[in-house]
């Protein structure tokens, strides 16, 4: 009978980030029993993601010791502009030929069998938070998500704020007028300041011009392909000179834009997230806060910032509980 109603409840989760994809499947007490993680192709096009998304997760369903048929349904946090009706995702730059929109949720219901709907990955792994982690105490917060880009969500009077299908978009808030090119070719966004992408993009600039550092001999050594946020922490902790200069200006450029959006919906807490929040952890979330003070109009009275507590997989956990609105 346990296992009976565990398969009953049981949904699937799915976070596409720029680097990786996390998939996990949850029990009706919103417990991870299943998970797992591939990475996220670097050729292609949606087609090709959509179906690394549905290994994923065939993966995760795997591990939890169930078959896809048993999950009641599935939900996908997405990077780009959401239409959650029509399970589609537009303008998702940090993915691989993603032009125009594509039908990822029919595509993964036909891939998986399941029902699938899709969110905004960073909405959804704030929602998370705010329900599950370190957000519970609050009525209102920001998410911030500090990763291969910078997304935000947003919780107001304890509901989700979605806007239009691209709220909370702090990545492309801008933090310089007539400042660094952006990926997504506007120019002094924040994401093209602290993006993880940008970041090792500044790097390569640098090491061109003859600057030295090891954040590339480090991602060797790691059997990497990237600048991860295990790499950036590690040159940080040599004192890499370089390192500490580009983390310096993506925390002044955070520091910048979070307190815009503080002034502009005074709400109670940020809790930053993302692969280079969570390795950077409060010590780094209490330096945002110092780079916000100079910018808060109400300066004695700042909001709180928190780490995110769900870890790697809250984006996935996010993602599940939107499968609670299709569940069959």
């Amino acid at each position: 009978m346990a296992t009976a109603t565990r398969t009953r409840t049981a949904r699937g989760g799915i976070d596409l980030g720029g680097t990786k994809i996390e998939a996990v499947v949850v029990d009706g007490r919103n417990q991870v029993i299943g998970s797992a993680r591939r990475p996220t192709p670097t050729t292609g096009g949606p087609r090709d993601v959509a179906k690394e998304l549905a290994r994923a997760l065939r993966d995760a369903v795997a591990d939890a010791g169930l078959e896809t048929s048993d999950l009641s349904g599935a939900g996908v946090g997405s990077p780009g502009a959401i239409d959650a009706d029509a399970g589609t995702v537009s303008s998702a730059g940090n993915l691989p030929g993603w032009k125009g929109s594509f039908a990822l949720g029919p595509a993964l219901e036909a891939e998986l069998g399941t029902p699938v709907t899709i969110g905004n990955d960073v909405s959804v792994a704030t929602e998370a938070e705010f329900r599950l982690g370190a957000g519970r105490p609050y009525r209102s917060l920001l998410g911030v998500f500090w990763g291969t880009g910078v997304g935000g969500g947003l919780i107001l009077e304890r509901k989700p704020w979605l806007g239009r299908g691209s709220s909370a978009e702090i990545g492309h808030m801008v933090v310089k007028i007539g400042g660094a090119r952006c990926g997504c070719g506007r120019e002094g966004c924040l994401e093209a300041y602290a993006g993880r992408g940008s970041m090792e993009n500044r790097a390569r600039k640098y090491v061109d011009q003859g600057r030295r550092t090891d954040l590339f001999k480090l991602m060797k050594e790691r059997g990497r392909t990237r600048l991860t946020s295990g790499v950036w922490a590690k040159a940080i902790e040599r004192e890499d000179k370089l390192a500490i200069e580009i983390v310096d200006t993506a925390i002044g450029a955070l520091g910048a834009a979070v307190a815009s959006a503080v002034n502009l919906l005074d709400i109670e807490a940020v809790v930053i997230g993302g692969g280079l929040g969570i390795r950077f952890g409060q010590p780094y979330a209490d330096r945002i806060l110092g780079a916000m003070k100079p910018h808060l109009f109400v300066d004695e009275n700042p909001p709180a910032v928190r780490v995110a507590e769900l870890g790697d997989l809250g984006g996935a956990i996010g993602a599940s509980l939107l499968a609670r609105r299709t569940a069959r």
